[in-house]
């Protein structure tokens, strides 16, 4: 869920106003009852081979819900004078689009034409939860493939520098609420980060400050010695948590203690209700769990889009 930058919210207004509208647990009962164990069996395969796939496509299914509403547009490559959403800056680093290309083939060959890749992302991104020690929940089916993506959106992305104050505008104007914005954050508990996503919290902070005040000085100290002023190793960073791959309520207790990577994760505590949130969710992780499907569900059923891709890289 990592990404850059300000918010401003123009196209997606329209993708939140009729959430779920179209949406049903027996989608594809008659036209592909398997098209969920499909998704499973190669989302299973991939996770043997590379553990870090579970983050990934968690953190794949919230960049392609926030921009346009739960559409595949982040998963269409660039074309032409067009650049797509995953060439957009706080989309580089997102990885294993190899999973949903593989379960499109399989949905194909099985039941052409009928599942869309924005329904294959779903799937995909509660599988990775449930393969990481998380909560299942079902899955609303219906979702269609949007035919527009452009990296100039991605901005409307929430951002790891975000306050409180702009986290709370980035959910509500996509009709999320603050038990949705702590339940989904808490999405921070699986991957890895980069240096540049907390850069400007560990070197020349502010005025008075080299480091951020709230973030507990050996954590500052720890990651100064990853992130140097002057970095020049191109993949260096720190996991989200001490458990990159294991889905749990870490994260929280992470944040009670001035842990939290992202200065976005650390804001959940300067505000009365999204604090309380936190504090709960660190002491009950079926509260964090019961929590995180609710708003799984609600982010997830942000529809937008007008077909089914044969191929979840192109238009039709």
């Amino acid at each position: 869920m990592a990404a850059v930058v300000a918010f401003l919210s123009s196209v997606l207004i329209l993708s939140v106003a009729s959430p779920g509208s179209s949406l049903s647990q027996n989608y594809y009962d008659k036209t592909c009852p398997n098209a969920e164990t499909i998704v499973t069996d190669v989302v299973k395969r991939a996770t043997m081979k590379d553990k870090t796939v579970p983050a990934a496509l968690l953190r794949m299914h919230f960049h392609d819900c926030f921009i346009r509403g739960c559409d595949a547009s982040v998963l269409l490559n660039s074309a032409g004078k067009n650049n797509a959403e995953k060439d957009g800056p706080p989309n580089l680093s997102l990885h294993a689009f190899f999973v949903i290309d593989s379960a499109k083939r399989a949905l194909e060959a099985a039941c052409p034409g009928i599942v869309s890749c924005a329904d294959i992302l779903a799937f995909a991104a509660r599988d990775a939860v449930v393969l990481a020690g998380g909560p299942y929940w079902y899955v609303p089916k219906g979702r269609k493939d949007g035919r527009t993506s452009k990296a100039s959106e991605t901005t409307q992305l929430p951002a790891p520098a975000f306050n409180i104050s702009q986290l709370k505008q980035s959910f509500s104007q996509r009709g999320l609420s603050l038990d949705d914005l702590v339940a989904l954050s808490g999405g921070h508990t699986l991957g890895f980060s980069h240096c540049s996503s907390f850069q400007s919290r560990i070197h020349n902070f502010n005025s008075t400050h080299e480091t951020d005040p709230s973030m507990h000085p050996s954590l500052a100290a720890s990651l100064k010695r990853i992130c140097p002023a002057k970095n020049a190793v191109k993949n260096a960073g720190s996991n989200m948590d001490p458990s990159p791959t294991t889905f749990d309520n870490t994260y929280y207790k992470l944040i009670v203690q001035g842990r939290g990577l992202f200065s976005s994760d650390q804001a959940l505590l300067d505000f009365p209700k999204t604090k309380n949130l936190v504090y709960k969710f660190a002491t009950s992780k079926e509260a964090f769990y019961k929590a995180f499907v609710n708003s799984m569900i609600k982010m997830s059923s942000i529809t937008g889009g007008q077909e089914v891709r044969k191929n979840c890289r192109v238009v039709n």
